[in-house]
């Protein structure tokens, strides 16, 4: 059993080959793959944790779509003072699926 825990935007994500991710908006390249940073490997057994050896890993994924996050409402209001605002976000998002751990 392969895993790997990479960088997904300000997150950590547990991923495999086949799984589905949603992460931060990125950039994918023109054919639409993108290369994720990998912060721990398991194959196996035997862990690498150590930078170095990080390096040489590639963890590969395809883009699927982009989209928006739900919409959060941010209100902050004062007692007595008439002070009421309103703001909403939403974020901006990627959905990716990994294709390969080398």
């Amino acid at each position: 059993m392969v895993y790997a825990v990479v960088r997904a935007g300000g997150r950590q994500e547990k991923v495999e080959v086949g799984t589905i991710v949603t992460m931060d908006r990125i950039k994918a390249d023109k054919d639409g793959n993108v290369e994720l940073a990998a912060v721990l490997l398991v194959d196996g057994d035997k862990i690498t944790s150590d930078g170095a050896s990080l390096a040489k890993v590639k963890v590969t994924a395809e883009v699927l779509n982009n989209l928006r996050g739900p919409k959060i409402v941010i209100q902050k209001f004062k007692n007595k003072t008439g002070y009421k605002k309103r703001q909403g976000h939403r974020q901006e998002l990627t959905r990716v699926q990994v294709t390969g751990i080398v």
